[in-house]
């Protein structure tokens, strides 16, 4: 194939066969118009226009190719799968509404009643709540195990097994999953293991590399990285994304133009802004393990962390989120919380801007007084999402909660 640069509106796919995940977050998936613009286009459009009845009539069987209605088929939307598809190293991905969105319709997509489901207990609170409440109406059960316990993953094993389901590095105490193990164990059994990688992104983890079958993100978080929209990916093989695409097709939990727009800029300069979060994270972990009033600090990076190597193994950088347990109860908790005043106190995660949580009342708030224990979320837990301030400037702020501790 022959032509001018100014005559193609993509970048083939052999031109970026083999670089590097940097390059793929600013170049990957670009469908440009007939404009030849630069910067990645929006189609803020419910429906598109064809030729004749014929074409329509094709393009809603199947038998040609083409944008139909924006509920599952919109250009800025494919732009986005095609980017994040090509980052994580698998065949396609399938964007959705949320992070939640995206894991039911994995769920819905790829289970049945009947099935079993595993899930480590130390999952975002809402996945919890998802699989134990709303996906158990449906005939689902899930047995929720230790994460890092490969003796309870192959006990809690049935017959009807279909699902392995994680995130690597937990929320929010951050231990590390043995992929390769929980892989082996998934394939032997007949079953998909599913990876949530909103933490590292692929910037600095490739679950497919450690034989994982399906990754999911909240793009909300670090793939946009400003906290600006909501949104979510699913990514797989073809034939499984087919399925989670035909859920989405025709239950629609869909993500719209603009946000898909926001995360293509939010992805280009995801490299740096991880590199970024990581360095702070890790100074600031170091430093918190020195200070008084600090119990604990539970991030992958520290040399005590007990899946440090295993981390070092599996990730480039071990994230920018840490927590750690206080000297007290909730009380002293919160009062470490609202000492602080440059740091924002909300749920959110993945920012550039440094956020603070009590993981107890808020992102865990609705589990169980017997699930919270299981999971390691105590009274006296605080979560922090570190951003990319001067680390002495966020240092200078959590004096103030730790002088509150002291008095």
């Amino acid at each position: 194939m022959t032509y001018r640069r100014e005559e193609h509106n993509w970048i083939p796919e052999s031109d970026l066969e083999g670089v590097s995940v940097d390059t793929l977050a600013v170049r990957a998936g670009q469908i440009r118009t007939g404009q030849l613009e630069h910067s990645d286009a929006i189609f803020p459009t419910s429906s598109f226009v064809y030729g004749s009845a014929a074409q329509a009539a094709a393009r809603f069987s199947g038998d040609e190719p083409g944008n139909i209605y924006s509920r599952f088929t919109n250009p800025t939307v494919q732009a986005f799968e095609a980017r994040i598809a090509a980052m994580e190293g698998g065949d396609r991905a399938v964007a959705t509404s949320s992070g939640m969105a995206a894991i039911l319709a994995t769920c819905m997509a790829l289970l049945k009643s009947g099935d079993h489901v595993i899930c480590s207990r130390g999952v975002f609170g809402t996945t919890n709540v998802l699989f134990q409440k709303y996906m158990a109406k449906f005939g689902l059960e899930t047995t929720f195990v230790s994460l890092t316990d490969m003796s309870a993953w192959q006990s809690a094993v049935r017959p009807e097994t279909r699902m392995l389901f994680i995130e690597t590095p937990s929320n929010p105490l951050c231990e590390v999953a043995d992929m390769t193990a929980l892989s082996a164990l998934a394939k032997a059994n007949d079953a998909l293991f599913v990876v949530d990688n909103c933490f590292c992104t692929p910037v600095l983890q490739r679950p497919f590399e450690f034989g994982a079958d399906i990754i999911i993100h909240s793009a909300t978080k670090y793939l946009d990285g400003q906290g600006r929209c909501v949104g979510g990916a699913v990514v797989g093989p073809n034939n499984l994304m087919e399925e989670v695409y035909g859920f989405l097709r025709s239950a629609g939990p869909t993500m719209s133009p603009f946000n898909a727009w926001v995360f293509l800029k939010g992805l280009e300069t995801l490299p740096i802004r991880m590199r970024a979060h990581c360095d702070n994270a890790l100074g600031l972990a170091v430093w918190l393990e020195q200070q008084p009033g600090i119990e604990r600090v539970f991030y992958a990076g520290l040399k005590s962390h007990p899946q440090y190597e295993l981390a070092a193994r599996q990730q480039s950088g071990f994230g920018g989120v840490l927590s750690f347990t206080v000297k007290g109860e909730r009380e002293a908790a919160w009062a470490f919380i609202d000492a602080t005043r440059l740091i924002s106190i909300t749920a959110n995660l993945g920012d550039v801007k440094t956020t603070i949580t009590h993981p107890g009342t808020t992102t865990h708030g609705r589990l169980s007084p017997e699930d919270k224990a299981s999971a390691g979320i105590t009274d006296n837990l605080v979560r922090i999402s570190v951003g990319i301030e001067s680390i002495d400037d966020i240092k200078v702020d959590l004096e103030r909660g730790l002088a509150a501790l002291a008095k």
